[in-house]
């Protein structure tokens, strides 16, 4: 089964291509440069120097966020046109998912963290299985689509305060890991206020098209895969929108 996977939830707009569980390549751009120039650009380049057409794609996955509005309808957008227009299946991850199972072997608490301004953060806690047994290690995605093997959740999707986290961080008296690009801007606070707490070499930070990618494959080879009206989900009400509601108070 050959798959493409797309995450714009943040800046970065990353591709990967990937055929049974196997990466075969992926582009991963980490700038300002607007998701809707360049995504399509990207897409068509991983399939050209992979000697593929979008004819060859089984299916498609993409990040539902949380994340950027703009970005997620963007991405959404995209994989929903290639989708419909191919008659190929799509699912759609979280890209807080994505960033945990890069860590997924870490003893302690994960926490991916993408910033969501106004010192805020969207998150998720997770336990990793880093005490997999050598018969468990030998399981994959392909029968595991709820990533048990490789994760545990313990707080669901949410959109937090710094200190709110950090809070409920300090309650589980665990060791703790951050990942994500939320580290951008609270690496230096959280190492002042929380203590036991750890964190990944900086390139990992990125969400991955690829992590995303061995998720979304799992659930699309067992016949897991969105309906039309699938949308990213956003955690928090858009700025103006917001902005508007306090005006009409």
């Amino acid at each position: 089964m050959i798959t493409l996977a797309v995450d714009s939830s943040s800046k970065v707009a990353t591709v990967a291509l990937m055929k049974d569980g196997k990466l075969l390549g992926e582009i991963t751009l980490n700038d300002k440069k607007e998701h809707s120039v360049i995504l399509m650009t990207i897409i068509e380049t991983l399939l050209n120097t992979n000697n593929m057409s979008i004819n060859d794609i089984d299916g498609y996955v993409v990040s539902k966020g949380p994340g950027s509005f703009t970005g997620l309808r963007i991405g959404m957008a995209t994989i929903k046109g290639l989708s419909f227009g191919s008659g190929k299946p799509y699912v759609s991850v979280s890209s807080l998912d994505a960033l945990a199972l890069s860590v997924a072997n870490f003893d302690g608490i994960i926490c991916p963290i993408m910033d969501a301004l106004r010192n805020s953060v969207y998150t998720s806690l997770y336990r990793g299985h880093s005490n997999l047994t050598s018969s468990s290690k030998t399981k994959d995605l392909d029968t595991n689509t709820d990533l048990q093997v490789y994760l545990e959740k313990l707080l669901d999707y949410s959109a937090l305060d710094m200190d709110e986290l950090i809070e409920i961080i300090k309650s589980k008296n665990e060791k703790v890991i951050f990942i994500g690009d939320g580290l951008d801007k609270y690496k230096d606070y959280l190492i002042e206020n929380c203590p036991n707490c750890f964190f990944p070499p900086n390139h990992l930070n990125l969400v991955r098209a690829s992590s995303l990618g061995e998720i979304g494959s799992s659930l699309l080879r067992n016949g897991i895969f969105d309906n039309s009206d699938s949308s990213p989900f956003y955690l928090k009400k858009p700025q103006a929108e917001r902005e508007y509601e306090q005006r009409m108070k």
